[in-house]
């Protein structure tokens, strides 16, 4: 990672201006997930938060500062509303669980949006080094936290000693990213089902006997 990775909310804000702060990125990654980043203003954002103009640049230099920010809390959010499923991913029924639950996400939201971080990558990932190392790191702690779980899988014996938890564990994400583009596309959840149960088939290849068939 990037010694420019997006740092976390600055220090020395007063409680006030962190939920002044607070409001405006979660304003600017609520638009920028529904209209895209390019289609995003900094009025728009402004209006949205209800702040004025002084306010909001006195948090945020530039839009490239906002966006970072937005990047930043899109990535902790996603991560966030997988808890606690995220976090005991050490089993193939957690697994299966935490795969029902991101496919019934989005089929509640009618399959619209994609992934809140990989959905900002193709606008910033060229243009911005910065927003690309914090959507790369949140992407990485997405991947540990899957990882994780196969590896604590492996160390009770529940799969082979061949396993490598950080490969299954980013194809596992690469799956999950993949299904979650097609599926935004379709505008239905098939392929999301397919790529998360072909990613979870493959792991359980690794079970040891009497795990396989659990």
């Amino acid at each position: 990672m990037s010694d420019t990775a997006i740092a976390a909310e600055p220090p020395g804000l007063t409680r006030k201006g962190r939920a002044t702060r607070a409001r405006i990125v979660e304003a600017a990654a609520r638009l920028m997930f529904e209209n895209g980043v390019t289609r995003t203003s900094i009025d728009d954002v402004r209006q949205a938060a209800g702040v004025s103009s002084s306010q909001l640049y006195h948090y945020f230099a530039d839009k490239q500062e906002l966006v970072r920010a937005v990047v930043r809390h899109q990535a902790d959010e996603v991560l966030a509303a997988q808890q606690p499923l995220l976090s005991n991913l050490d089993s193939f029924e957690s697994l299966r669980i935490w795969r029902d639950a991101i496919v019934d996400l989005q089929r509640n939201r009618n399959c619209a949006g994609g992934c809140p971080i990989g959905s900002l990558l193709p606008e910033v990932a060229e243009v911005d080094a910065v927003a690309r190392d914090g959507l790369a790191d949140g992407f990485s702690r997405w991947e540990h936290a899957i990882s994780r779980g196969i590896a604590a899988m492996r160390d009770r014996g529940e799969l082979r000693a061949d396993a490598d938890p950080e490969r299954l564990g980013l194809g596992v994400l690469a799956a999950l990213q993949g299904g979650l583009l097609l599926t935004q596309a379709r505008r239905d959840t098939e392929a999301l089902s397919a790529a998360l149960d072909l990613a979870l088939d493959h792991l359980r290849t690794y079970a040891t006997d009497g795990v396989a068939g659990a």
